[in-house]
């Protein structure tokens, strides 16, 4: 058997499993399954094990690594498991020597497990050039950026990625162009802190002059997507590719986190509730079809009631028709683990409304586009979706190609064309 991924987390960890694969097959491994972990909730590690103890008795002989971020975090909890047998740090998978050290210590039936080296001492970051995408998959992912120089208080990520380092433009264009060739439609530019790209290069460039020389060199790519950014960095030249870029597609996603400005400063945030507002309203103006997601945060220590009320308030206000919502848990070793905590229950109760205002607000959404025509990307023989992300239902077109329709309907969670 060849080597197996199973992927938590966000979408950075998605692209990376096919370096893992690569490399890891590369050094020779086989009947290995590797494990690439989340560290963003207690309930993300949680999975992880689960899947751990799960997959050794469904197959005994296997070997089990894993990586990610919760490896970085807590490498000592997953080295204790029986079950595993190597612990590779978050940096260290994304190199083929840290395979090749697996290997041999297979080989050699050595006992030592933990092999994760120092996150915050990595201060560069090598493009990775993917070529084992399948071809005619309609969207896949480019990492620009990796790590955070921020410290919210909530959370754990930037111990387990590192401080932020970015790619290259002309290595992100490269890879952006070798994948267009390749034929997939849709491209999506993915990391920790997506607005911070560039920071550390040569000049400083920022996103949007990335992404407006993407569009430029890449004329033949079809559609470009940006992940979660934070609006507070979003740049001038972002807005203005927003604006005036039909292939950059008319969605964002936000980390906002809450909608209260007293929990804001206590999660160490730099924007407040009307800089998000106000970010909406401008993008608005500039683009008035955009769709916005948000990551927005419940039950954050200290938060009351009417706190929580103005997270709610806010999926009105900024107009948004995703919601991503995390039921706030404690990180051991960041600062808001150490504040007055919301009840559990509590947590749970305001998730869930948070959830119901996020699946009326798509609601909504969805039947606002009944009559319009839409550029369809076919994700599988039954589901495309829209420029604005919107899921539609659809059949008999060609995976991976970008159609024209007329919506005619919705069934409360996807659109009818």
């Amino acid at each position: 058997m060849a080597v197996d991924i199973v992927t938590f987390g966000c979408r950075l960890n998605a692209f990376e499993a096919e370096i893992i694969r690569r490399e890891a097959e590369g050094a020779g491994l086989e009947d290995t399954i590797v494990i690439n972990s989340c560290a963003v909730t207690n309930e993300a590690v949680a999975q992880a094990r689960q899947s751990i103890r799960k997959l050794k008795r469904e197959r005994p002989s296997a070997r089990i690594v894993v990586t990610g971020c919760a490896a970085q975090t807590q490498s000592g909890m997953f080295a204790d498991m029986a079950e595993v047998d190597r612990v590779v740090g978050n940096d260290d998978k994304m190199r083929a020597s840290a395979w090749r050290d697996a290997r041999d210590a297979f080989d050699l039936g050595t006992s030592e497990k933990v092999a994760v080296s120092d996150i915050m001492a990595v201060k560069e970051m090598a493009p990775h050039l993917i070529d084992g995408f399948a071809r005619g998959l309609p969207r896949v992912f480019v990492q620009v950026q990796n790590g955070c120089d921020h410290r919210c208080t909530f959370c754990i990520i930037p111990y387990g990625r590192g401080n932020s380092r970015s790619v290259p433009m002309g290595a992100v264009v490269d890879q952006v162009r070798a994948l267009a060739e390749r034929g997939h439609a849709e491209i999506v530019l993915t990391g920790v802190d997506l607005t911070s790209y560039g920071a550390d290069l040569p000049g400083s460039p920022k996103l949007g002059m990335l992404t407006k020389q993407i569009l430029r060199h890449v004329p033949e790519l079809k559609r470009l997507r940006i992940s979660s950014i934070d609006s507070i960095e979003a740049d001038a030249d972002l807005l203005d590719a927003i604006a005036g870029d039909a292939r950059l597609m008319p969605h964002l996603h936000l980390s906002l986190q809450s909608g209260d400005d007293m929990i804001l400063k206590r999660m160490k945030r730099r924007h407040s509730r009307n800089d998000a507002i106000a970010f909406c309203d401008q993008v608005r103006r500039l683009r008035p079809d955009i769709a916005f997601g948000a990551d927005i945060i419940a039950g954050f220590p200290t938060e009351t009631e009417e706190m929580f009320s103005r997270s709610l308030d806010l999926v009105g206000e900024c107009g948004l028709t995703f919601l991503h919502v995390f039921p706030y848990s404690p990180r051991p070793g960041t600062p808001a683990a150490r504040m007055p905590q919301v009840a559990g229950p509590e947590i749970k109760e305001r998730a869930k409304r948070l959830r119901a205002t996020g699946e009326a607000a798509l609601k909504q959404r969805l039947q606002a586009e009944i009559g319009a025509t839409r550029d369809v990307l076919i994700e599988s023989e039954s589901q495309g979706r829209t420029e604005h992300y919107l899921p539609v239902a659809i059949a008999g077109e060609c995976v991976g190609s970008v159609v024209a329709r007329r919506i005619t309907g919705s069934d409360g969670e996807r659109l009818i064309a």
